[in-house]
This record gives structure tokens, sequence and C-alpha cells, in this order.
């Protein structure tokens, strides 16, 4: 009765997630992550009762068939689900909470040789995009969201969001609450672990002392004027008219990108920059 269960929550994760899903028949037969997790239950039970051998050797059969290697001795919760799948890799000792998500070429690993918990542990409700390496027994906290190709390597706070190499902070939100939480994942799921208009922290940093320098121009000219207005010549300001078309665009803007009038290199008005 509780296999059956399992399977039907399964099966309904991967509906509420992929628009793709269309039949119940078509998930059961074409989806190699649901597969793999089916598996990985069966390994699990004889991992865990000392069938080692037997584990090891029908995980990697298991492999060899969907793409998708998890270790037997990894500890994975309810309604996990793992899109595409190719290339993921789970460690021995990952722990995954419940409602997670991974995309293609997820890597749970470790960076010690040494015996022991060597691989992190994902929350609850924890999104990994495609590519992306989390490597380390650290915590990957509630809510959490890892963009495509990030390589994280320190502990991530919950609901927090995080892209780059290594990877940034980017977005720290408070805790929600179950209803929020609910319906965020019902209605505002966020696919490969990134929102559209997620913001790039390197622009943004660059912006900010684009904004700072267009300030102190602006400071300087107004001093210039008074000092003149009080019979003090300054001499010539060297200073370019204005910075136009320095600001740099987040690659995952909705917006698109504004050219230049005379067809040049892709720039973003100042109102489009990346807004932290």
């Amino acid at each position: 009765m509780r296999f059956w269960h399992r399977l039907r929550e399964d099966i309904t994760c991967v509906f509420d997630r992929d628009p793709a899903a269309r039949t119940v028949f078509e998930v059961l037969t074409a989806y190699p992550g649901i597969h793999a997790v089916l598996l990985h239950r069966v390994h699990h039970a004889l991992w865990n009762r000392g069938w080692k051998w037997l584990a090891r050797f029908l995980s990697a059969i298991a492999r060899w068939l969907t793409g998708i290697e998890i270790h037997p001795g990894a500890r994975i919760g309810r309604r996990f689900f793992i899109d595409h799948g190719m290339g993921v890799v789970i460690g021995e000792t990952t722990e995954i909470g419940d409602d997670c998500t991974l995309y293609q070429g997820v890597t749970l690993g470790g960076t010690s040789w040494n015996k022991g918990k060597r691989h992190p542990t994902l929350g609850n409700n924890v999104v990994i995009g495609a590519g992306a390496k989390v490597l380390g027994p650290f915590k990957v906290g509630d809510n959490a969201r890892i963009g495509s190709n990030s390589v994280v390597i320190k502990e991530v706070p919950a609901s927090a969001t995080v892209v780059g190499v290594p990877g940034r902070m980017v977005e720290a939100g408070e805790p929600e609450t179950d209803v929020r939480r609910e319906i965020a994942r019902k209605l505002g799921f966020d696919a490969y672990g990134a929102t559209p208009d997620l913001p790039d922290p390197e622009a943004h940093a660059i912006n900010r002392m684009l904004d700072h320098i267009q300030s102190l121009d602006l400071t300087i000219r107004q001093l210039c004027q008074a000092l003149r207005k009080a019979g003090i010549d300054p001499g010539d300001l060297c200073l370019a008219a204005e910075l136009k078309g320095c600001e740099l665009r987040s690659a995952a803007s909705q917006n698109g990108w504004h050219t230049t009038a005379d067809g040049g290199t892709a720039t973003a008005t100042h109102s489009d920059k990346t807004q932290a």
C-alpha cells in the first residue's frame, strides 16, 4: 500500500513540474528520472539490509539504463523529481529532502577521499539547475535555488538563490510559510533554478560603480558652476559629456537587448539595468 502511495506522489509531482508531461503512461514509460528514483528505492533497501555488493551492481545497471547515477547509500525524500536526468550523479552520503528537483548534469559530490559524511544535504523544496555542481558536506537550506552551471562549495541559506562560478548568493529571501511555499510549487516553480529576471551579481556591481561615477561627475560640475559664480575659475573640465551605453545587462533579463543608434554593440538603457 505504501509503495503505491509513493508511486502516485512521484507521478503527480511530474505533472506539477513538467508541462511536457501528458499522460500517466507516458510518465511511467518515458521518464528516466522516475525509473531512476524507483530503482534507487530497491537498491537503498538492499544496501540497508547489508546486501551492499548487490545494491551497487544493480545501481550500475540502473545507471546504464537511465544515464543517472545514484549511489544506493544516498537518502532521498518524497516527491523527488529528476528532469531529463542524463549525467546526474548523487554520491553515497547525500541526503535529499522532500519536493526537491534536479535537472540534467547535476552533481551532488564530495571534495574529500576520507570516509564519513562528504556529500551535501539538501533541505526541502530545493531546485538545482542543469549542470550545477554542489560539492562538500554542507547543507543547502529549504527553498533554495541553485542556477544552471553554478559551482557551490559553501553552505546555502534557506530561500537563497545562488549563481555563478564560484557560486554567489544573489537573493536571500525570508523563510516562506507553508501556504506560500505550496503556491510557489504549484504556480511559480522556478525551472532550472533561475527566474527569468534573475540578477547578475557582477553586472549589478559594475552598474553601481557606474552610478557612483555619474553622481561624482554631476557633483563636480555643480561645484565648478558655484566657483565660477563666486568669481573663481576652476579651469577646464576633462570629463565626458555623459556615460551612455556603459551599463551591463543581465543575460537573464526578459526585456531583450537594445542596440546603439548606429547599430553597434548591444547595450541596455539606464532604466533596464540589472537590479539587485
